[in-house]
């Protein structure tokens, strides 16, 4: 048993940590026995959602939920299920980085600007 402050919040956060991760790996692992069971492309949007929330929070890395996916995607062309997901996705999320691009460089501009008058003024303040 720990004895200091720290090492015993540290454990009492291992522990909540562990549950939570658990927690998901078993949803993971239904979803996926339910999308084998019964393969359609309802089930395999759950599965693939499952794997990237898994991603997101660290639990797996995000190539191997890519990866896994993957497999997930050739099982169910084999079985012909179509999945329109992604496709609806992909352009939806290029037209919001283009727009936000932008505005971050002319942030950026700002600031320089901004600093190089503020020496300008502090070299002819110091002169006078």
């Amino acid at each position: 048993m720990p004895i200091i402050k720290s090492a015993k919040k540290a454990a009492r956060q291992s522990v909540k940590r562990t549950a939570k991760n658990q927690q998901i790996k078993r949803t993971i692992k239904a979803t996926l026995k339910e999308f084998k069971a019964n393969p359609t492309e309802e089930n395999l949007r759950k599965a693939q959602s499952e794997y990237d929330k898994a991603a997101k929070k660290g639990l797996i890395k995000k190539n191997t939920a890519s990866r896994r996916k993957s497999s997930l995607m050739k099982l169910a062309k084999s079985l012909s299920i179509k999945s329109t997901a992604k496709k609806a996705a992909k352009p939806a999320a290029k037209a919001e980085t283009a727009k936000k691009a932008p505005a971050k460089k002319a942030t950026a501009a700002k600031k320089t600007a901004t600093k190089t008058t503020a020496k300008k003024t502090a070299k002819t303040s110091t002169k006078k």
